[in-house]
Formats: structure tokens, C-alpha cells, sequence
């Protein structure tokens, strides 16, 4: 897997390569690119993909001390990402991780052709949900996420509505989520960067300022969610698509916050659909 210095330290991600349209796919907390692994498998053949591993826990190289891991901070280092590659008009789609709107709202735009936002973190849901709620608690307490993530090496411990069990409707493989794991039970310093994002959360104003923002985000936008969504409200979806001024709305059924791990195929055929591509959709 090739790998990336940043401002803030080193990260790995993958590239599909290729002279198709640009698609940076982005994940969310404790977790890594693999979350896309059945996405990027429907769309390679025909778009370059390129998914980062984020600094959110997830991530296998622990970030500079003085790092800003702060929500706007990661969000910059997107944006220093795609710079330091050159890429530009790209589509970048995100699931979990609310970045986009932290992004608009700081004017770092300008290499984004089209948008996609799938069930995310936005308005004033941060931390998201129970799961959010519980990890700022971990995040709080000395050794909180220490103990927290060992917990989570035990299988039945996931499907809880605190952990991951209303993030997706089915179990992710156990082998994908010891991997999403393992940094953050094994490095302090991986923990240390997880807690500087967890805590890092702005003051309910500042938040709503954020998705305001994205009124003026005039390019091509979808905004796919989940429409039995537990931890990211559906109702979310609906009023991210009425602030931006280009949106197609779409919910999909039979799903759960990480859309890539429940309805792969589905997200894949809307994201080829609004790209351009049109292919039939799935049965």
C-alpha cells in the first residue's frame, strides 16, 4: 500500500489508478479504506479510486505529537491529501465522517468536482448517536479507550447499540474489524490521536454553521442515506439535499449507518448513475 507525508504524519492509502474520473472515498472513526473494499471493486474498472486511510483510530502510523487531529483538522489534511497527489475534479464521497461540511464551510473546495454524502455525522450530531456518545465517554476517562477497544475484541460486544450493532444491520466480517481494531488496542500514541479527534467537537453554533455552509457548494451533489438509519437521523439526509443548491436525494432500504458494509451493490449503482454511468441497478 503506498504511502503519503503529510503535515501532520504519514498515511497509507490505496490507488486503483487508471485514466478514469477521480473518486476519493473517505471513511470514519475506527475504521480504514477497507470500509470501500466492495465499492471500489464495482467501480474500478472504469474509475480511478483512491481511498486514504484517515488519522481517526483506524490508521496504522501514529500522527506528529503536535498534530491538529481536531474535526477541521482532519478535514484539512483531506485537502492536503488530494493537493499533495494533484488531484483535481474529483468526486469524493464520504460515509460516517461528517468532513464535507467542515470543508465548505473553510473554503477548501477547489479541487472537488461533485459530492457525494452518505449517512454522516451533521448539524449538531456530534458525537453521532449512542456509539458517539459512548466513545467521547471512553475518550474522557485515563485508559477509557484502551479498555473500550480491548472490550470490542470480543465478538458479541460489537452488536450492541453503544458499539457498532446500529451501525450496520449485519456483522462486518470479524477479520475486517480486528484490522479496523487492532491499532487503536495495540499504540498508545494511535489512541492519543483518536482521543485529540473525539474531543474535539465545537460548540453546537459553530456545528450548524458548518452544514449552512454547504448552501454554497454549487457543483453536482448526492446525498444517498440510509432509510432505517439509528445512529445518523434520516431526517438528516433530507435537509443536507435541501441545502445544497445541485443535490439528488436517494434512500437506500435495508441498511444501517455504513452503507458500503450493508448495500455495497446498491451504493455502487448510485454512485455510477450519478457519475454518469448509466448502468442497470441491481435487483
Amino acid at each position: 500500500m503506498p504511502e503519503l507525508e503529510l503535515s501532520a504524519g504519514t498515511i497509507d492509502y490505496q490507488d486503483t489508478g487508471g485514466e478514469g474520473p477521480v473518486v476519493v472515498l473517505l471513511h470514519g472513526v475506527a475504521m480504514d479504506g477497507s470500509l470501500w473494499r466492495h465499492v471500489v471493486a464495482g467501480l474500478r474498472d472504469d474509475y480511478r479510486c483512491v481511498v486514504p486511510t484517515l488519522p481517526l483510530g483506524g490508521h496504522r502510523r501514529p500522527m506528529h505529537p503536535d498534530a491538529d487531529l481536531s474535526i477541521l483538522g482532519v478535514a484539512r489534511l483531506v485537502d492536503e491529501f488530494l493537493e499533495r497527489l494533484d488531484l483535481s475534479d474529483v468526486t469524493r464521497v464520504l460515509n460516517d465522517w461528517g468532513g464535507a461540511q467542515s470543508l465548505v464551510a473553510d473554503g477548501r473546495t477547489a479541487r472537488i468536482g461533485r459530492l457525494v454524502i452518505t449517512s454522516c455525522e451533521a448539524f449538531d450530531n456530534y458525537p453521532p448517536g449512542l456509539p458517539g456518545s459512548n466513545l467521547v465517554t471512553s475518550a474522557r476517562l485515563p485508559g477509557g479507550l484502551a479498555l473500550a477497544f480491548n472490550l470490542l475484541r470480543l465478538k458479541p460486544m460489537r452488536r450492541l447499540p453503544v458499539t457498532w450493532g446500529w451501525m450496520t444491520k449485519r456483522p462486518v466480517p470479524s477479520e475486517i474489524m480486528d484490522a479496523w481494531f487492532r491499532p487503536v488496542v495495540t499504540s498508545a500514541e494511535v489512541r492519543r490521536d483518536l482521543r485529540k479527534y473525539v474531543l474535539s467537537t465545537p460548540p453546537k453554533a459553530e456545528l450548524l454553521a458548518w452544514s449552512e455552509a454547504l448552501r454554497t457548494f454549487d457543483r453536482p451533489a448526492l446525498v444517498a442515506w440510509a432509510a432505517e438509519d439509528r445512529v445518523m437521523p434520516p431526517s438528516h439526509g433530507r435537509r443536507l439535499a435541501e441545502l445544497l443548491p445541485q443535490a439528488k436525494l436517494v434512500e437506500i432500504a435495508d441498511s444501517y449507518t455504513l452503507i458500503p458494509e450493508d448495500q455495497p451493490a446498491v451504493l455502487t449503482a448510485h454512485l455510477r448513475d450519478f457519475l454518469g454511468d448509466r448502468r442497470c441497478f441491481p435487483d
